[in-house]
């Protein structure tokens, strides 16, 4: 299945959007408010659909509306924190059937590169490490919005999803109907401005 982060999810969406207030600066992820989420999304033997979300990460990035190149994200993900609402699953997929929570325990993605395809939309690209393996991965991803918030701070909000294929992972899915094959993880936070 998918491991973590994402992506770390990506993840990782650390690079867009203009406004007058911008500027370029370092965020960190406001996981303690629960204003940041790593879901994914995978076939039940193509019958149905299982929700999931790791629960405990955290991350930060640097975002500059200015020059997006410059822009960087990264976030590590606990593969424990697994939850789909249902024990007996949870324990299933963190076994070394799915993604080995006990020898693989964190899941992390780092930025490489970020291409504007509009406004407040481009793509991130990065290394994305999940169950030992370590692949490059693209995920599109949108600015939801940036200013400041009530007690005095500055925010940004980003949204990413991307599919991933277990495979890639060295998870082996073969064992079970192809459309298990793929994981499509969603990854969303808001960014307090240090």
């Amino acid at each position: 299945m998918f491991k973590k982060t994402a992506l770390a999810t990506v993840l990782s969406v650390a690079t867009l959007g203009v406004a007058a207030q911008s500027q370029a600066a370092d965020y960190v992820i406001d996981t303690e408010g629960q204003h940041a989420f790593v879901q994914f999304k995978i076939s039940h033997l193509g019958f149905s659909r299982i929700i999931g979300s790791f629960e405990s990460f955290d991350g930060a990035f640097h975002y500059d509306p200015n020059d997006l190149e410059a822009s960087r994200v990264n976030m590590e993900i606990d593969v424990s924190s697994l939850n789909t609402n249902h024990a007996e699953r949870d324990k299933h997929f963190l076994s070394d059937d799915f993604l080995d929570a006990g020898e693989y325990p964190t899941a992390t993605f780092t930025s490489t590169g970020f291409e504007p395809t509009g406004e407040g939309e481009g793509v991130v690209t990065g290394k994305l490490s999940l169950h030992g393996e370590t692949r490059e991965i693209e995920m599109p991803v949108t600015l939801m919005g940036e200013g400041e918030d009530p007690w005095g701070g500055y925010r940004a909000g980003f949204e990413g999803r991307t599919t991933l294929a277990l495979a890639d992972f060295g998870i082996d899915m073969s064992q079970f109907p192809e459309a298990m094959r793929d994981v499509e993880l969603y990854v969303t936070f808001e960014g307090v401005r240090q």
